[in-house]
């Protein structure tokens, strides 16, 4: 039903989004090193699912809703632009710190971390982009079953992202404590994601083209 290339277009799709930093990334590289990989763990559910929910509500007819009420396809944008914003700031701000420099925080309980891993991933419209315009270039409309087919592709998608974000979770400490040893590392790291950060929050919030 699936060809073995929207399988690997997917996959290709989803390894160049999930290894782009971003908020997800972040959100759970902090959670990881500041209140361990159990929190990171917890945090990368609440991830996943929203991808399920964008997932789902994308096949269900997401675009639809879109087209129909364009102002809510502009809130979610500028909604997730200005979360980018506000990480970027808080890596470029004077006194700022790096994802991988470990901080003295509050923990926060599992409810929490992961309603907000849920909500980081809610907040970032290019995933629902990428369900909307990307992944249905791989569907072989000759093969029928086009909802099945998305929602196939699109679970290759999650096990990709998951994947890889699950690997950087538990890695997180490690690499904090490679980074911890080399301040200057550090400090290029933090000015270097800021920048893509907050390139990306200006590129999203002048981005003039519709949900279609």
């Amino acid at each position: 039903m699936v060809g073995w290339g929207g399988v690997l277009g997917v996959t290709v799709v989803a390894l160049g989004m999930v290894l782009t930093p971003g908020p997800n990334m972040i959100y759970l590289v902090s959670r990881s090193i500041t209140q361990g990989r159990r929190a990171g763990m917890i945090s990368l559910g609440g991830v996943a699912l929203g991808f399920l929910v964008y997932l789902l509500a994308a096949n269900l007819g997401l675009s639809v809703v879109f087209l129909a009420v364009p102002e809510l396809y502009v809130a979610v944008k500028l909604a997730g632009a200005a979360y980018l914003a506000h990480l970027a700031w808080n890596a470029l701000k004077p006194g700022g710190v790096s994802v991988f420099d470990p901080q003295d925080v509050p923990h926060d309980s599992p409810r929490r971390l992961f309603t907000m891993g849920l909500m980081t991933n809610l907040l970032n419209p290019k995933i629902a982009i990428m369900y909307l315009s990307l992944i249905p270039q791989f569907i072989d409309l000759d093969k029928g079953h086009v909802l099945l087919q998305g929602l196939v592709l699109g679970s290759v998608q999650i096990a990709v992202s998951v994947a890889v974000n699950l690997a950087i979770a538990l890695g997180a400490g490690t690499i904090a404590v490679f980074l911890s040893r080399r301040p200057s590392w550090l400090k290029v790291q933090r000015y270097l994601m800021g920048t893509v950060l907050g390139a990306l929050a200006v590129s999203l919030a002048v981005d003039t083209s519709g949900p279609a």
